[in-house]
């Protein structure tokens, strides 16, 4: 998952990065041997809250530019956006099919699918395990394509009911939709008794699609808007800060526990966790909280490493459960402690050798793009 940074180092972003990095970690080693039973079954909701800080991070990125007057670059944001993903990106996916030993499954989807973007479109689950986290980077993709575009033609002619009219028909859609295909497609396999093919089948039309999991970059969008247009309303947001902790917090657990393949989960858990991160993501900013000021131990290199690690945590854990299988029965603390010390290994690695050159590339590409702009 991208985890793009802002200009200026923000420690509640770095924390946010670092909870939602570590959660989607914890929730896929659960699965090779180890017992987390609460973080090993909601897990997956650190996915959502890259979701939120995306849509934030973009949003502000595009909706400040706007706001303050200054020209729309699209070439540039397009730009920037493809240097911070595919160098990192592009070599996961050439080790995954250069080494097909090395991967945490036997079968992943055909290449077109991954270089196109559309992994997430055409899941296949039962076939094609490897590599297939790369869905939510792919919902990624299709927000940095779309949203530029949309806002574009928001903002043309702004208005407040547009806009409003615009958050509402999008959550409103999605919530329509997600009941849909609940409807027709997972609740014949739970009426006759299928739990497991339930889950497949709500996964692949629910949970990976683009267009029924926009919940948590709408959240993010949505207080990047509220920043750009109405300074007035985030500054409110930010004096709420521990009220939106709290409220935060208490809408996240209150999330984890609605069945996610049940038709109120289907209809409300992806709003209810967008809500509750949006919540925790003005607390991390506020002044009014040690978060925005503080920096927390080891936040900001999980927060750098973040993308990286996304990118290869998974096929890592699998490269060790040969290795690791008698010392998990036996010294499981010990295990986990090698496991994920790999893990950020391998990741720093990546992160050194080539996410970090492609994001100074980038910032000379950048120097260069203005200096013939301004010249």
């Amino acid at each position: 998952m991208d985890s793009s940074l802002p200009p200026a180092r923000e420690p509640g972003l770095d924390l946010l990065r670092a909870a939602a990095i570590v959660t989607v970690m914890l929730y896929h080693i659960a699965s090779h041997g180890f017992d987390l039973p609460r973080i090993g079954r909601h897990g997956w909701i650190g996915v959502d809250l890259f979701f939120v800080l995306s849509g934030y991070l973009i949003g502000w990125q595009v909706l400040g530019r706007i706001a303050a007057g200054a020209h729309a670059d699209w070439g540039t944001f397009w730009l920037r956006r493809a240097l911070r993903v595919l160098p990192a990106y592009w070599t996961v996916l050439a080790v995954y099919l250069a080494v097909p030993a090395w991967r945490e499954a036997e079968t992943m989807a055909p290449p077109w699918q991954f270089l196109t973007f559309t992994v997430n479109l055409f899941p296949d689950y039962a076939r094609y395990r490897a590599y297939s986290h790369a869905w939510s980077l792919c919902v990624e993709e299709h927000f940095y394509l779309l949203f530029p575009l949309a806002a574009g033609v928001l903002t043309r002619r702004p208005g407040k009911a547009r806009t409003i009219a615009a958050f509402v028909l999008l959550a409103a859609g999605g919530m329509l939709l997600r009941d849909a295909l609940w409807r027709h497609e997972v609740a014949p396999l739970l009426a006759a008794g299928d739990a497991a093919g339930a889950f497949l089948r709500h996964a692949e039309t629910i949970y990976a699609p683009t267009w029924t999991h926009l919940d948590g970059l709408l959240a993010g969008v949505l207080l990047a808007t509220v920043r750009a247009f109405r300074p007035a309303w985030w500054t409110v947001l930010l004096r709420r800060a521990p009220l939106l902790l709290a409220l935060g917090l208490a809408t996240v657990a209150l999330a984890v526990r609605i069945d996610p393949v049940g038709r109120a989960g289907t209809l409300l858990l992806y709003p209810l966790l967008g809500l509750g991160f949006g919540c925790l993501l003005v607390a991390a900013v506020s002044p009014r909280l040690p978060f925005a000021r503080v920096a927390l131990p080891g936040a900001r290199p999980l927060a750098l490493l973040a993308f990286s690690l996304y990118l290869t945590h998974r096929q890592v854990y699998a490269w060790l459960d040969a290795l690791l299988v008698h010392l998990v029965g036996s010294a499981p603390w010990a295990a986990f402690a090698i496991a994920n010390l790999a893990a950020l290994a391998v990741a720093g690695l990546l992160y050194l050798a080539v996410e970090r050159p492609g994001l100074l590339l980038r910032d000379r590409l950048l120097r260069r793009r203005t200096a013939v702009q301004d010249g």
